[in-house]
């Protein structure tokens, strides 16, 4: 089996050289071995480059390459339980004269070029779709999963078929806010919202979606547990609430105007998967991650 090169640059310096001088050191370390160390892969989609796409890559949040098989976490919500951490099996792979070659259930075969640029991380390089991800390796017991909600806080909203408003802090003014109960972010664009002021305990599927409009995310300045959720509705009112993430399940909306905090609990899970529409709440297509760009907001009072 062919091996990857690391390449792995030195500087030395010391008491009997006037300036520091770079040795190249190239080491052989087999493919396998590379891909094969870490339970899950963590796929960096914001660094992605290239112009190509690779739909089974686009879709996940995670990888793993072991024993052959290939698994992928395409959800975040119930990550760390499905596939006992690893998500759903997705294809087979196998590394040969230098090359990863996947072959995802449904999309077919994918030969990458494998760099390793830090003790965890790798580049996988398609020349053919032009096209290079970046993953970062995880063992299950130290999965990074505050990193994974909070970068990807936007598709972990779309999990659900609505949020149910579950309890409102007695602290906090009144206002408008408190009459609406459900709220829906969908998985066809980034932007669009739903909110309804249905009774508690309505079926998911006989919501009266009343009101629309669009959302945007902002990260918040020194802060990586904590966004702001701006909801800009079509009737020209707008909400603003700093948003956390209590479990995989429920959400924190803290309604900064009114000081007010409200707990929502996302029913009716949408699992993406491909190729099986036998199962209710199963979406096969429409969502692939996108490099989102998104604005900072400086907090402007402490809770």
């Amino acid at each position: 089996m062919k091996s990857v090169k690391l390449l792995l640059i030195l500087f030395v310096s010391g008491a009997f050289f006037n300036s520091c001088t770079i040795d190249d050191v190239i080491y052989e370390v087999p493919l396998e071995e590379v891909i094969a160390e870490y339970d899950l892969w963590y796929i960096d989609y914001h660094k992605t480059t290239g112009t190509g796409d690779i739909p089974f890559l686009s879709k996940a949040f995670t990888v793993s390459f072991l024993n052959g098989n290939m698994y992928a976490n395409n959800n975040i919500a119930d990550i760390g339980v499905t596939g006992n951490g690893l998500g759903i099996k997705v294809g087979n792979y196998t590394t040969y004269n230098g090359y990863l070659e996947a072959y995802h259930n449904q999309d077919g075969r994918y030969d990458f070029e494998v760099y390793q640029i830090s003790a965890n991380e790798i580049r996988i390089e398609d020349t053919y779709n032009n096209v290079s991800y970046y993953l970062i390796g995880y063992q299950r017991n130290n999965f990074d999963y505050d990193k994974l909600f909070y970068e990807n806080i936007e598709y972990f909203l779309q999990e659900y078929v609505a949020w149910e408003k579950t309890s409102t802090s007695a602290a906090g003014a009144i206002n408008p806010f408190d009459q609406e109960n459900y709220l829906q972010f969908t998985p066809e664009n980034n932007t669009t919202f739903y909110s309804s002021k249905d009774v508690f305990g309505t079926d998911i599927d006989v919501i009266n979606w009343s009101f629309v409009g669009y959302y945007e995310v902002f990260d918040v300045q020194d802060y990586d547990d904590l966004k702001v959720l701006t909801l800009n509705y079509d009737n020209g009112d707008n909400e603003e609430f700093e948003l956390s993430v209590s479990n995989d399940s429920t959400i924190s909306l803290y309604h900064i105007s009114s000081q007010t905090t409200y707990e929502f609990r996302g029913r009716g899970f949408i699992q993406y998967l491909k190729g099986n529409k036998s199962k209710p709440n199963v979406r096969n297509s429409g969502r692939k991650r996108t490099k989102i760009e998104r604005k900072t907001k400086v907090r402007r009072h402490l809770k």
